[in-house]
């Protein structure tokens, strides 16, 4: 007999013909009302037993959290809360759960703080909650996917081992096989990584934008949608050691064009999400109006999930260089009485997330994307303006999580970007090859990097980054 999943069963019409299902107890009342789960979706399916039809000892068995199949005709409901039910024939209990220790879990049926289900997060996908926002991250990556894929984009998979540094930032993790204890070394005393697997120092990528840009410059249009890596020592709720990050590179494409690409990109997997996650979406908006009770009123979200995922869509983004942007913030309120952490005192100063939130969400009230900023707090890729002090630079800020896509238009010409590299510190040599794209066909580019799970934590009302990718990474945290 053909399996369906719970979210195929809800969708039916009540027939005589037995259906069958596997999936997980959630409850047992009465020895006779079963609520199963599968993950297909947020929805319970209940199963009705005739208990008197089976066997004491098969039914002890049936706990929260076993694992069971059952089959039987699916009728209409006479109970609130679903349209149709199993009147179950069969039973097969395929994986007990021991209820001494699930009563030790999250899954045992009472409410767990986030902090409770970090620590268990091998289980924490049974709940209501995180089964909502994975199969919503689950559903924008595919969306991420077919943008790229409708609009000519090819995939393109950078490598996660690279000796080069994308960002200049020196945050990396370092890659080797040599022994800690027994490194060899050189005559100065330092490692010699001459010896180690791959000949050179090697580490862990944080973008995989230089080598995207390589394969733009032969197929035009190419992005990245893979793992990266940064040693930073930050335990913010913004903040991963490990995450995922889309990343577009386009040839002929200006700073402008660059703009236009990140907010039709943004905007059509916000659509998506709320075409194919309502039920989901839904749940979580419930979840959150029920956190911004306990909240002081200035702390509650300015509207619900689902309409601030409408709001996005509803408004074009505003557009502000980094000077007007800084005009704003050194008259604010906030500034003006010294309520920022970080003071805007004058011109080149490196914005934080206190200052990003306070144009999006207080200012414009809506996604700003800054641009031009100036070229001593930006990396050495990014196109110098004719000021010679700014460079093609954008950020794209929404409100509750700050930036969210970071981009450029990237230094096609050959001697600023090498000028530019040896003013950093940053050795020609080593890039030759990316310096090399600009002696053989050079020509306006541009792209931009999107933290896949930032733009999850927006879609899914979440605040806690930590709370939307199934194994976080972070400083002292490798754990599962």
């Amino acid at each position: 007999m053909q399996e369906h999943v719970i979210s195929q069963i809800l969708a039916m019409d009540p027939s005589v013909n037995p259906v069958t299902v596997s999936g997980w107890v959630r409850a047992f009342r009465s020895n006779r009302f079963i609520q199963m789960n599968d993950g297909s979706t947020l929805h319970n399916l209940q199963c009705v037993v005739n208990f008197e039809s089976f066997d004491a000892e098969l039914l002890k068995s049936i706990t929260v959290g076993a694992a069971i199949k059952v089959s039987g005709p699916l009728v209409a409901s006479q109970g609130q809360g679903q349209a149709v039910e199993i009147q179950v024939q069969t039973i097969d209990v395929l994986g007990i759960a021991d209820p001494e220790e699930v009563k030790l879990t999250i899954l045992s049926p009472k409410r767990h703080s986030l902090e409770t289900l970090r620590e268990q997060a091998h289980l924490r996908v049974r709940t209501n909650t995180f089964g909502a926002v994975m199969r919503l991250r689950s559903k924008l990556a595919f969306a991420v996917h077919q943008y790229f894929q409708n609009n000519g984009f090819n995939y393109m998979h950078t490598p996660i081992i690279t000796a080069s540094d994308a960002e200049g930032a020196g945050e990396m993790f370092r890659v080797s096989n040599l022994s800690a204890e027994k490194a060899p070394k050189t005559e100065q005393g330092r490692v010699d990584f001459s010896q180690d697997f791959f000949g050179k120092e090697t580490h862990l990528t944080v973008s995989g934008q230089l080598e995207a840009e390589t394969y733009a410059m032969g197929l035009g249009k190419v992005y990245t949608f893979g793992p990266t890596f940064r040693a930073e020592n930050s335990n913010t709720s913004r903040h991963l050691a490990e995450f995922w990050m889309i990343e577009p590179e386009v040839a002929f494409n200006d700073l402008h064009d660059n703009m236009d690409l990140a907010e039709d990109f943004i905007k059509f997997v916000v659509r998506y999400a709320l075409e194919h996650c309502s039920d989901d979406l839904d749940f979580l908006e419930k979840r959150l109006l029920e956190e911004d009770k306990a909240k002081p009123q200035d702390q509650r979200s300015p509207m619900p999930l689902k309409e601030k995922l409408s709001f996005v869509l509803e408004h074009n983004f505003m557009r502000v260089s980094y000077t007007e942007a800084i005009d704003i913030l050194k008259n604010s309120k906030p500034n003006k009485k010294k309520k920022f952490k970080y003071p805007i005192e004058e011109w080149g100063a490196d914005l934080q997330s206190e200052h990003e939130r306070y144009l999006v969400e207080k200012h414009f009230e809506c996604p700003v994307i800054l641009y031009d900023y100036p070229a001593k707090i930006k990396a050495f890729y990014m196109r110098l303006n004719d000021d010679g002090k700014t460079v093609r630079a954008m950020d794209v800020l929404f409100p509750g999580i700050g930036e969210i896509v970071g981009g450029s238009q990237r230094e096609e010409r050959y001697d600023v970007l090498k000028d530019k590299m040896l003013a950093m510190d940053i050795d020609p040599e080593e890039l030759y090859w990316y310096l090399d794209l600009r002696k053989f066909g050079s020509c306006v580019h541009s792209g931009f990097g999107l933290g896949f799970e930032r733009l999850v934590q927006f879609v899914t009302g979440m605040g806690n980054i930590r709370d939307v990718i199934p194994y976080p990474r972070t400083p002292g945290n490798a754990h599962f």
